[in-house]
């Protein structure tokens, strides 16, 4: 019945994504980066190690518009990018600071969420990680600083990962597969979200309707500015305020009044062309310009720190060219764009939760800001890559969105690197 589970779940997607098996760190140091001993991280080069790279099986998350309404919908279990998260536990989510990005206090806007269940334990049958990132890139490259500081208890933070897992008998889902005909539903109802942003717990309330609700008082107040002021009924009046508001979230007709969301995309799993360049109408230099490579290539490569770094950059670009419209990427290595910035071992976090190791488990690449629409200036938002790492255990705990780790690299780590 498991076998089953999984494959209904999972249907369309390749092995490499259906069920993640994570690299553990000890092994992919010696591959990437030798240690000395003040902490530094030297250049590795060995070519035989990039052609057994190339023979590993690499899973690519492209984005294609849904089909359906509703196969987004956190009953279904879905890998999304845009638009608001399908959370997997539907009511405790992450509160307080978590919310927030540690240099503006803006709460976080939601950019994607992997499906990824592992088998190896009954509390994670079902697993799913959700990335968050403030959309400035000002408290990005602040994120750069603060991201090489090592033993940190509370790192401040622009850019956010949260696993969250549940056995199969749990009190939201139901223990068999889903139908994907559009009539699953949900056992219970989630909590009521922000109606700005739909995506953070709405635990404020607007004083005069009653009927909206908000994550922060920055969401309730451009909200009011934005049309709220003119629509705001008192509740006396308000044709729906003898509705629950976890009535309307269990029958998924929460409203979002933000029009500055992400547009929303299904993430579709498929596998690396190893020998194909794509040449379809300039649609490689189309996306490839997302990555902001385009009319500027001359100049950023100029930025780069040494050789290696070009290096790596061609061979990033390489790699990418065969399947340019790809913007997640997982294998057991992982594709650096430049060869400066990369962390050593000691520069990844252990679990906050069981003091154990963390392993990578997949990157996000900068193509996804061309499917956001994101402009290409010198002030928008941008990386080279974003490598996701998380518990090796996938540990339980009371907590049930454990936050783990992003190592953000961005093109040129000249002005940012800190030690």
């Amino acid at each position: 019945m498991t076998e089953e589970f999984n494959a209904e779940r999972s249907r369309g997607t390749s092995n490499n994504f259906r069920t993640l098996q994570n690299t553990p760190l000890d092994e992919e140091d010696h591959a990437e980066a030798q240690i000395d001993n003040s902490g530094d991280v030297d250049s590795y080069d060995d070519d035989e190690e990039e052609e057994d790279e190339d023979k590993e099986p690499v899973g690519l998350g492209v984005l294609e518009k849904p089909e359906n309404s509703w196969s987004l919908q956190r009953k279904l279990f879905p890998r999304k990018a845009g638009g608001t998260p399908a959370w997997l536990d539907p009511v405790n989510l992450p509160t307080g600071r978590s919310c927030l990005c540690d240099f503006c206090s803006k709460p976080l806007q939601f950019m994607l969420q992997v499906y990824a269940p592992l088998t190896e334990k009954d509390s994670t049958f079902h697993r799913t990680l959700f990335i968050f990132m403030c959309t400035s890139m000002a408290c990005l490259l602040k994120d750069q600083h603060e991201q090489w500081k090592r033993n940190q208890d509370k790192p401040s933070r622009s850019v956010k990962v949260f696993r969250c897992q549940l056995p199969r008998y749990n009190s939201f889902y139901s223990s068999e597969s889903p139908k994907n005909n559009g009539k699953d539903k949900p056992s219970s109802a989630g909590a009521v979200l922000c109606g700005w942003c739909g995506t953070w717990r709405g635990d404020k309330v607007c004083g005069s309707c009653r009927r909206v609700h908000y994550c922060s008082e920055k969401h309730q107040a451009v909200h009011w500015k934005s049309g709220h002021k003119r629509r705001c009924l008192p509740s006396s009046i308000s044709q729906d305020a003898s509705e629950p508001s976890n009535n309307r979230t269990l029958r998924g007709v929460q409203e979002v009044a933000s029009n500055g969301l992400w547009p929303e995309y299904e993430i579709a799993i498929t596998d690396e062309c190893e020998d194909k360049v794509s040449d379809d109408n300039g649609q490689v230099n189309l996306l490839i310009s997302s990555s902001r490579v385009d009319e500027s290539i001359e100049a950023l490569i100029d930025s780069f720190g040494g050789e290696d770094d070009k290096k790596s950059w061609a061979s990033f670009q390489e790699r990418i060219s065969r399947t340019p419209e790809q913007v997640l990427q997982r294998c057991c290595r992982k594709t650096w764009p430049t060869s400066s910035g990369q962390p050593s071992k000691a520069d990844i976090p252990k679990c906050n939760y069981c003091c154990g190791q963390r392993t990578f488990e997949f990157q996000v690449l900068p193509q996804i800001l061309y499917y956001f629409g994101v402009e290409n200036d010198a002030q928008s938002l941008d990386w080279a890559t974003i490598a996701v790492y998380t518990c090796e255990s996938s540990c339980d705990g009371n907590v049930a969105y454990k936050e783990e780790f992003a190592w953000v690299q961005i093109a040129s780590q000249s002005s940012t690197t800190q030690r």
